[in-house]
């Protein structure tokens, strides 16, 4: 279940208060079922995959992005595994941690651990969406935010991209004053 939580520390868990919240920024948050295969529940529970068994994952959950690629021309996607065991992780998270933005949208459906996007809103204000396993969030191009793992540094998300060369980030000046990311970095 989306925590979205204020600066004021004000916390909502229901999906239309949420997507109301962010309803400035356009960002588009979804439930989408994984299903329950058992192969696919299976690779799910494995902290690593192989590329082929990350193919295996895309291809059980191809439905969505024939849907993607139909509405919204996408072209390509992928599945990125991150785990506490994979070295220098920090390091290789540090980029996203900065305020930043992408010249296309940045597309993820979760399908296991958990992550947290920060967003800068048009007030200046901030707010930190936690997502978890079974939620699709579509952060627009140009969407100044941020992005940490929480504690558990651990997730499985499925990356939809209409072009690769888009999602580099354009890093912003501007200071994060969500206390979660220090937490978070420590």
């Amino acid at each position: 279940m989306a925590i979205l939580r204020l600066e004021d520390g004000t916390t909502y868990t229901d999906l239309e208060k949420i997507a109301s919240e962010l309803a400035a920024l356009n960002i588009q948050l979804n439930y989408w079922s994984v299903g329950d295969a058992t192969n696919t529940q299976h690779l799910l529970e494995l902290a690593a995959l192989s590329e082929e068994e990350k193919e295996q994952v895309l291809q059980a959950l191809d439905h969505y992005f024939e849907q993607l690629q139909q509405s919204y021309g996408y072209q390509s996607r992928d599945l990125i595994v991150l785990h506490p065991n994979i070295p220098n992780l920090d390091v290789l998270m540090s980029k996203f941690e900065r305020c930043h933005t992408h010249a296309d949208d940045e597309v993820r459906y979760i399908i296991d651990g958990e992550g947290v996007f920060g967003f800068v809103r048009p007030d200046g204000s901030q707010v930190e969406l936690t997502v978890e396993p079974e939620e699709y969030v579509n952060v627009p191009a140009g969407t100044e935010h941020w992005f940490h793992l929480t504690e558990k540094k651990r997730i499985k998300a499925v990356r939809y991209f209409i072009t690769t060369e888009g999602w580099v980030p354009e890093y912003t000046e501007t200071e994060i004053r969500f206390p979660s990311l220090a937490i978070a970095a420590n």
